[in-house]
């Protein structure tokens, strides 16, 4: 007599939850999320520092930043901080609330990014310059995914895009691409590093981003915003 199998049930997918300040703190788990959160924010400036040391290009808001450098006795780390307060200014007016991770994000990246750039110089071989900037990409999508999928609040930039995509009722992808070229432009006007490594960055990060973010986002169950999380 033969057995008829029975069907697997498959685990739903993870959900981000679009929860406010308060209810992302009392959502639990915080002994996974909160590590999880500050370990994607260290690495996501370390991210920074090897696309910096690789010198063939930054991301597009690092190439506002290390324009700005330029003209003020500042680091880049330091510029990440400044621009990240300054851009949670913006967020008034679009009525966004800050997280925990919203804050740790505007002061642990650009601190990270500075104490990665100290220890770590620019090699000569155009071999290990594509490797730091290659690199770099990739963790940042990783680094990228775990503060997000740890649930404590938008980074400030991350904010500015949704807030502006709920205001408006245009796409995120047409926010997040207008913003960008609005900050490469006046990066470069301010003397900011472009190349290939920014290409790479905006044509790989979505995708990593999206390829890992199921893989390390902390499923809270039940939120009543939730969406899930696409593969």
């Amino acid at each position: 007599m033969s057995t008829i199998p029975t069907p697997t049930t498959r685990a739903p997918r993870p959900v981000l939850a679009d929860l406010g300040p308060l209810a992302q703190l009392r959502a639990g788990r915080l002994a996974r999320r909160l590590p999880q959160l500050y370990v994607g924010l260290f690495l996501y400036g370390v991210s920074l520092a090897l696309m910096v040391r690789g010198a063939l290009g930054l991301a597009p808001w690092d190439v506002l930043h290390s324009g700005f450098i330029q003209h003020v006795p500042m680091t880049l780390g330091q510029a990440v901080v400044l621009f990240s307060f300054v851009v949670l200014v913006l967020w008034v007016p679009l009525r966004e609330m800050p997280g925990l991770g919203t804050i740790s994000n505007a002061l642990v990246v650009g601190l990270s990014a500075d104490a990665t750039l100290a220890v770590l110089s620019r090699p000569d071989a155009i071999a290990s310059r594509v490797g730091l900037m290659l690199g770099g990409v990739v963790l940042c999508g990783f680094a990228s995914a775990l503060y997000i999928g740890a649930q404590l609040g938008r980074g400030p930039r991350d904010g500015l895009m949704t807030g502006l995509h709920r205001r408006t009722g245009l796409s995120l992808r047409l926010v997040r691409t207008g913003l960008e070229v609005v900050v490469v432009v006046i990066g470069l006007l301010l003397g900011g590093k472009l190349g290939i490594g920014t290409v790479v960055y905006a044509l790989a990060i979505g995708p990593l981003t999206q390829l890992m973010l199921p893989w390390l986002t902390v499923d809270l169950r039940g939120p009543v915003d939730a969406l899930p999380v696409e593969p």
